[in-house]
């Protein structure tokens, strides 16, 4: 069987059990699954799975793997990326942006490639600390910079709507790779840039 009818007929069977474990979910909390506001909603949240755990099916570093040969060596920063992804303790959502700066050693990725990259990253179940790492680590191996460094600020759901109900509240973790771990100089350049 050719790989892509594989993949179909996986896609297939997978969302029938999903559609079948959400009307059971339903069922479970005490709703009644056959009453016309709910009829569809299985297949709508399946579909909406798929979307927002499409992170799955992507490899990260081959997306940010298509890189041009530059001669610049001063910092590159893209912030401000949208992200929206699922806590794997509560699969409750989280969001925010993402800022992440590099001085490049001689290759530069197209700059649509970082937010694909964000995409890859966070559409899958997700702790915000993961995602910082895994991105800082990815631009670091794929582009061999000078140094990289990543900013991650989200505000999670499990934290605002329910447990302690704090709304508003943000989370901010970073990570630093290369010349950013020594040179405070260049820390504090990406860190006021990316405040303007």
């Amino acid at each position: 069987m050719p790989a892509k009818e594989y993949n179909n007929n996986r896609v297939v069977e997978n969302r029938a059990q999903i559609e079948h474990h959400v009307k059971e979910i339903l069922r479970l909390i005490g709703e009644d699954v056959d009453r016309e506001g709910l009829l569809e909603t299985p297949a709508r949240v399946t579909r909406m799975y798929e979307e927002i755990f499409s992170g799955y099916e992507a490899d990260p570093r081959e997306i940010l793997g298509v890189t041009f040969d530059e001669q610049h060596e001063e910092l590159v920063i893209i912030k401000d990326i949208v992200y929206y992804s699922q806590c794997e303790h509560h699969m409750a959502p989280f969001f925010g942006k993402i800022h992440v700066g590099y001085i490049p050693s001689g290759k530069i990725a197209g700059l649509s490639k970082f937010a694909r990259l964000v995409e890859a990253v966070t559409r899958r179940l997700q702790v915000q600390e993961r995602i910082t790492s895994e991105i800082a680590n990815i631009m670091d191996e794929v582009l061999k910079p000078h140094g990289c460094m990543v900013v991650v600020e989200g505000e999670h759901l499990c934290m605002c709507a329910r447990g302690v109900k704090k709304p508003g509240s943000k989370t901010v973790t970073s990570a630093v790779r290369g010349l950013f771990r020594t040179d405070s100089a260049a820390r504090s350049e990406f860190l006021s840039l990316i405040k303007g």
